[in-house]
């Protein structure tokens, strides 16, 4: 019996990358950085035991299919119009300066203005699948640098439509601009179509589908939905990708969105691998030992420009430099779809095939340093203060340049940081009690909406010493850290520590990992999402058995500690004071407004 091809190509290539992912793992390494360095070895360009990636690249244009499309259940209507600033003033700064300054500089080296442009258009799309890979794996699509990277990203997905549709213009070809405006309002009635359809038909559909209590059922009707809205999307111009963010929207605002998500989930995983092995396979070796210093000259200055493109564009929106740092080496890479505009380019005669192939692995390369650089992103963006320069520059205020408040009368409150679901639970109780407390937040329409809902909330950065100081941090009760950003919890306890080194300290943490660190810094006590919801699990199945209330008290507290030790490391040095027990109640205690 004949072993089919396509399987002794899919041993060969899974095989290769768990060994090469296995490898550099121990380096600590991202995983997608293992994946694209086994598609290099296995490619045609490394050892060539797979000559043709086509089989692949099916394999892997699904898995970012998948991709976009959980990202989109993600993403309900509600979330995506907070992110509509972000969207289109960060998305939009960040494509046209990056368009601009590629343009400027190839018409200065002699390259046509038209050529120019299309060399803008190439490097100023940065790479979904990668960047939304990394954030997921870090726990930092809610954080202020993971919205800003996001909503750029989305921008720069609804501009591949313009910009294919701009090539036959800049070829000098005629019938673009009619074009254009045709697939502009195909693109519109597709997106209305997709939230009405979303908001009526689909949620009755999978109520009936539901009702059969077969889950494969279930799963074929989500799949089908992705792909057949990811394929209307394709026949009226659009990306696929596009697409099947669009279908995750339309299911997010559902009662079935969360089902579709978990479902999803393990096809994502591993289709999506595949694209990243693809990407791998398309980095050609022989560019690189023919030209090494090209090669890396226009890496670095690749990378460099995007970064600082995307630093800036984040400060102008006013975000503290180390978010605009981290934003920055977020959308510093080139993006899968530049490859498609790349292909169209050269059937126009935009590009020749020498600059091709010089394209493709130059992107790749940039693809493959942006797990590196999110991973030691903090490190960098620890020197983000050097940019306050900058920022002062360009005249792009941050939330650390507030005007004085009427903090001097607060004494004996809470200091509030974040105001997602937590914090605004936490916010109502002390409200309700009566508690003296201020809120701070760096997402400018929570404060909008908070205001409008008449709450004492103050825009800011919590990580700054400047905002701490405004706040009371020195005659403050405590500082509760809600934040869903792991790095900016971190940089806030440290800040808040040298400060005032005795001030209670509670931070909320999605990670178990991030307690070590979180109490070395100076944390008081750390909630871990995990082990809290565990240990409720716990609490309610020892109560459900008639256990005594003080056996599950102790039960739970041993686990606590049993978790948090239980590695043989030794432990921590005591922490400062816990959080203090609630004041003695007066009447109608003062509670200050900050506005800035």
């Amino acid at each position: 019996m004949e072993v089919p091809a396509v399987l002794q190509e899919l041993v060969l290539v899974l095989g290769v990358a768990v060994v090469v992912v296995l490898a550099l793992s121990h380096l600590r390494l991202p995983t997608i950085a293992g994946l694209i360095a086994a598609g290099a070895l296995i490619g045609p360009g490394g050892l060539g035991l797979i000559h043709d990636a086509a089989r692949m690249t099916v394999l892997a244009e699904i898995g970012v299919v998948l991709l976009l499309f959980s990202i989109g259940l993600e993403f309900s209507l509600a979330r995506l119009r907070r992110l509509w600033r972000v969207l289109l003033l960060g998305g939009g700064l960040q494509v046209g300066l990056t368009t601009l300054g590629v343009s400027v500089g190839a018409v200065v080296l002699g390259v046509t203005p038209a050529r120019g442009v299309f060399f803008g258009f190439l490097v100023a799309l940065s790479s979904t699948a990668i960047v939304l890979r990394a954030l997921t794996e870090r726990h930092e699509v809610d954080a202020p640098h993971g919205r800003l990277i996001i909503g750029a990203l989305i921008f720069q997905d609804l501009c591949v439509v313009p910009m294919m549709l701009a090539i036959p213009l800049l070829a000098g070809q005629r019938g673009g601009a009619a074009a254009l405006l045709g697939v502009l309002i195909k693109a519109t009635l597709l997106v209305v179509a997709t939230v009405v359809l979303g908001r009526t038909v689909v949620p009755r559909f999978l109520k009936d589908v539901a009702a059969t209590r077969r889950r494969e059922v279930f799963i074929l009707a989500v799949l089908g939905l992705c792909v057949g809205i990811a394929w209307l999307s394709a026949l009226a111009g659009l990306s696929l990708a596009l697409g099947a963010f669009l279908a995750g929207i339309a299911l997010a605002d559902g009662d079935y969105g969360h089902q579709a998500l978990a479902d999803v989930l393990p096809l994502r995983e591993t289709l999506s691998s595949f694209f990243f092995i693809s990407v791998g396979m398309l980095l050609d070796v022989r560019v690189l030992m023919e030209r090494p210093l090209l090669v890396a000259v226009l890496v670095l200055g690749v990378l460099v420009l995007k970064a600082l493109v995307g630093a800036v564009s984040a400060m102008v929106m006013r975000f503290p430099p180390w978010v605009a740092v981290l934003a920055g080496l977020g959308l510093a890479q080139i993006g899968e779809f530049s490859f498609v505009l790349a292909h169209e380019g050269a059937l126009a005669g935009l590009l020749s095939n020498e600059e091709q192939r010089l394209f493709i692995t130059m992107s790749v390369l940039t693809m493959a340093v942006t797990p590196l650089a999110l991973h030691f992103g903090p490190r960098l963006a620890a020197g983000a203060a050097h940019l306050k320069r900058l920022e002062a520059l360009i005249g792009a205020h941050g939330p650390h340049h507030l005007e004085e408040s009427h903090s001097d009368g607060l004494s004996d409150h809470y200091i509030i940081g974040g105001l997602g679901t937590a914090g605004r639970l936490v916010t109502r109780a002390l409200r309700e009690s009566q508690v003296p407390h201020v809120c701070i937040d760096l997402d400018p329409e929570v404060v909008s909406e908070a205001r409008r809902r008449g709450e004492s909330l103050y825009y800011g950065d919590i990580t700054s010493a400047e905002i701490l100081e405004k706040a009371g941090i020195h005659r403050a009760r405590a500082l509760v850290l809600l934040l869903d950003d792991p790095l900016g919890a971190a940089r806030a306890v440290s800040a808040a520590r040298r400060l005032h080194a005795s001030v209670p300290i509670l931070v909320r943490v999605q990670r178990l990992g991030d307690i070590a660190d979180l109490r070395e810094r100076g944390a008081s006590e750390v909630l871990a999402g995990e082990l809290e919801t565990a240990l409720e699990a716990v609490s309610r199945v020892l109560k459900s058995a008639a256990l005594p209330e003080e056996v599950v008290l102790r039960m739970l507290e041993d686990l606590r500690r049993d978790h948090h030790h239980g590695d043989g490391a030794p432990e921590p040095p005591p922490p400062p004071p816990a959080l203090p027990p609630p004041p003695s109640r007066k009447e109608g205690p003062e509670r200050t407004e900050y506005r800035h």
